[in-house]
């Protein structure tokens, strides 16, 4: 089966498909529905996170078609009339949908996608929404933690052999290079989106010659252009970069030599590779790289670069394909807001856990700029019909620390979603994933250190406007009371 022409409309949970013959039923399949995409913390205690998986979201939306096979098979249930499989046979989207583009800084509890479309349409679709976004938001934010950690140095994708699945590989690859990865070590996500491919060789190469140098000379006959010998397959110091350095000199021409490098994929990284720039610098091959890789993280390059270790780039496999230190994202799908007679009614989910507590009603998202320093200063959700004047004081505060205020004067506001469907048909261009990641470099850049760090990173102001704030109270005071709706 062609991974890129699979038929997936199915691909949704089984109560999507039970609600929508309930929604059929009952007379309310039509009611236009208001749902936000948001996610409630960022992985790894950190202070941001990178939006990613846009385009696939479209792609599906646009595919979307009960074809004569899904149709048997909910027919095979039992629990499917005819009337509603009819209904299905005709099925497509007709709703509209706003989104921050990839490559976007988000933060929790914003509206980072909304779907207002009639009921069983937007219900529907939300599977695979969610699953897009919980993976490539999730890889793209590893990635640009690892990149920072590496301080300017090169980052190679190398995970596809440990991600879970095809398409873990295909789109992880993918949302691992919006991250700020300089390539990957997957094919085919070369072919299909134009992420760099890069790769030399594994230990079973120089295995399969009668020496190591062997290997070495054979691969730099084949590949003398910008090559990168693994020199770890049998013992680092006293023969793979000997043999790397002999075979450097005896095939590549002087000016070769200065694009040349060994990776070292195994032992105690920031000693080994001290110890080999000596070897290579004594051997007058100054320009050739030092590339390592063995289960690393932003952790672990942080460390060995504190440690002093000598290192040009490094390939990052299954801690970052798989986001191993937090590999789940989080992203929800919930109720906002009806329309009934022309007229937005806004919903609330309520529960014991505050952080649980939706925010109602078809809202806005919009993020302040300092006008001094061009940093981003703070996000603000707002009603969507809201007008906010650019030429007055506005004063923020926290909201999940409502007594932390802060004042925004001289600022410029950008609202942070463009339409991406209307009526149903797509209306927006997704942009090569060379744009996407140039994107999210510059969105990284307007934000200040404290919020990109690590560990404790500054809390970022996501403020709910004032009418917003109220709405919202309000509508708690009504559940609480147990009134009607």
């Amino acid at each position: 089966m062609n991974i890129g022409k699979r038929e997936l409309t199915l691909l949704c949970d089984f109560y999507e498909l039970t609600m929508a013959r309930g929604y059929f039923h009952s007379g309310i399949g039509d009611q236009v529905s208001y749902f936000d995409v948001f996610f409630r913390r960022v992985p790894d205690g950190g202070g941001y996170a990178i939006f990613a998986g846009l385009e696939q979201i479209i792609e599906y939306i646009k595919a979307i078609k009960f074809d004569d096979s899904d149709i048997e098979y909910l027919r095979s249930k039992g629990i499917f009339d005819e009337e509603f499989l009819k209904y299905l046979r005709g099925f497509r989207f007709t709703g509209d949908i706003w989104s921050v583009e990839e490559g976007s800084v988000i933060f929790p509890h914003e509206p980072i996608m909304t779907i207002r479309a009639p009921a069983i349409e937007a219900q529907f679709i939300e599977t695979f929404v969610l699953l897009t976004l919980n993976h490539q938001c999730l890889v793209a934010t590893k990635a640009s933690r690892i990149v920072r950690a590496s301080q300017g140095r090169a980052v190679s994708e190398f995970g596809s052999r440990r991600a879970h699945g095809a398409d873990g590989a295909i789109y992880g690859a993918r949302a691992a290079y919006i991250g700020g990865c300089t390539s990957s070590a997957c094919a085919i996500a070369d072919k299909m989106f134009g992420v760099p491919a890069s790769g030399t060789m594994a230990h079973s190469w120089v295995q399969m010659f009668d020496s190591e140098y062997e290997a070495f000379e054979a691969y730099l006959k084949l590949y003398p252009v910008a090559p990168t010998l693994l020199v770890d397959t049998y013992d680092v110091i006293k023969s793979g970069v000997p043999n790397a350095i002999k075979a450097f000199k005896a095939i590549l021409t002087p000016e070769q030599q200065k694009n040349c490098a060994i990776r070292i994929d195994s032992g105690d990284i920031t000693y080994l590779s001290k110890k080999v720039r000596k070897m290579l610098d004594n051997a007058g091959l100054c320009g050739c790289k030092i590339v390592i890789s063995n289960s690393l993280d932003e952790y672990i390059i942080r460390d060995i670069l504190l440690q002093g270790a000598r290192v040009d780039a490094f390939g990052v496999g299954e801690r970052l394909i798989t986001a191993k230190s937090e590999p789940v994202f989080g992203c929800v799908y919930k109720l906002c807001a009806i329309e009934r007679d022309g007229k937005i009614i806004p919903k609330i989910k309520i529960s014991e856990n505050a952080g649980k507590i939706t925010n109602p009603d078809f809202k806005e998202l919009y993020r302040f700029y300092s006008k001094e320093t061009g940093k981003a200063e703070a996000d603000l959700i707002t009603l969507h019909d809201e007008v906010i004047d650019e030429s007055l004081p506005y004063e923020l505060f926290d909201s999940e620390y409502v007594w932390k205020r802060k004042r925004m004067e001289n600022y410029t506001l950008k609202a942070l979603r463009v339409q991406i469907f209307k009526g149903g048909e797509c209306i927006y261009t997704s942009p090569c994933v060379e744009k996407i990641r140039a994107r999210c470099k510059e969105e990284l850049d307007s934000m200040w250190d404290e919020v990109l760090r690590f560990e404790n990173p500054h809390n970022y102001y996501v403020d709910l406007s004032q009418a917003l704030w109220d709405e919202k109270h309000a509508l708690l005071n009504l559940k609480r009371g147990n009134k009607a709706d």
